[in-house]
């Protein structure tokens, strides 16, 4: 019988990063690269690769945190969101953080590594405060969608980190650029939903807001308060 021929596996970095983005290359569509523009994603430095074929690629690399580096410095913007599946977040530093935030420029890249590496890191609540401060607006949306990832993936964090959440929340709650508003008022909400006691605060906070003499800040407040005080809402939260 012919032996099979085996997989060859690539020696370097280099070469790691070479099959990955001829992996990306190779899973791209016209459709995907089209469809970036619907969604306000710049797609200049992008191959038009559905976020399913990225994780899976992530699944196959595994965890590698230099691979992960690398891939951030391609540029390119599937390289760069496969970072979230591949890094390792223990070793994360906050400079590393810092570095990566300073180059988003899209809500996607911003909430694919919120979501699924820095809040994995020991970082993530100090960059929550720390983002919360920042002027460039995917930076600041940065704090905000962090902080809707802690509400969902930190299991042990105490109420009092979310109330703390809930002040930047008020802080923030009058930017009017339309991608920190959204993620403000998704970390309120996102909060609001975590138990009974944060709920509470989450709608006191929400009707501070909505009775605001700010537009920003009443839109945030209102739309806020119409999920916060469902009967949906309500009934789950009386189910924990």
């Amino acid at each position: 019988m012919t032996p099979r021929p085996t997989k060859r596996v690539p020696h370097s970095l280099d070469e790691e990063v070479t099959s990955a983005i001829t992996w990306l290359k190779r899973h791209s569509t016209k459709h995907a690269l089209d469809g970036m523009a619907r969604y306000a994603i710049p797609s200049d430095n992008a191959f038009g690769v559905s976020v399913s074929n990225i994780r899976v690629l992530g699944k196959r690399l595994g965890r590698n945190h230099e691979l992960a580096a690398a891939l951030w410095d391609t540029g390119w913007y599937e390289a760069r969101m496969l970072t979230s599946f591949v890094d390792e977040p223990a070793r994360v530093t906050p400079a590393q953080m810092d570095r990566w935030c300073r180059d988003f420029d899209n809500w996607a890249i911003c909430d694919t590594l919120c979501f699924h590496l820095f809040d994995r890191t020991p970082h993530a609540w100090a960059k929550v405060t720390q983002w919360s401060g920042q002027r460039d607006e995917f930076g600041k949306r940065a704090a905000f969608a962090l902080l809707w990832a802690l509400t969902v993936h930190d299991k042990h964090a105490d109420d009092e980190r979310f109330i703390q959440g809930l002040r930047l929340i008020e802080g923030a709650a009058d930017d009017d650029r339309n991608f920190v508003k959204k993620a403000v008022n998704m970390a309120l909400r996102a909060i609001g939903r975590r138990n009974p006691a944060l709920n509470a605060a989450a709608v006191t906070v929400a009707q501070r807001l909505a009775e605001s003499p700010q537009t920003v800040a009443r839109w945030v407040g209102r739309d806020a308060l119409r999920e916060l005080t469902s009967p949906a809402v309500i009934r789950r939260l009386g189910r924990r």
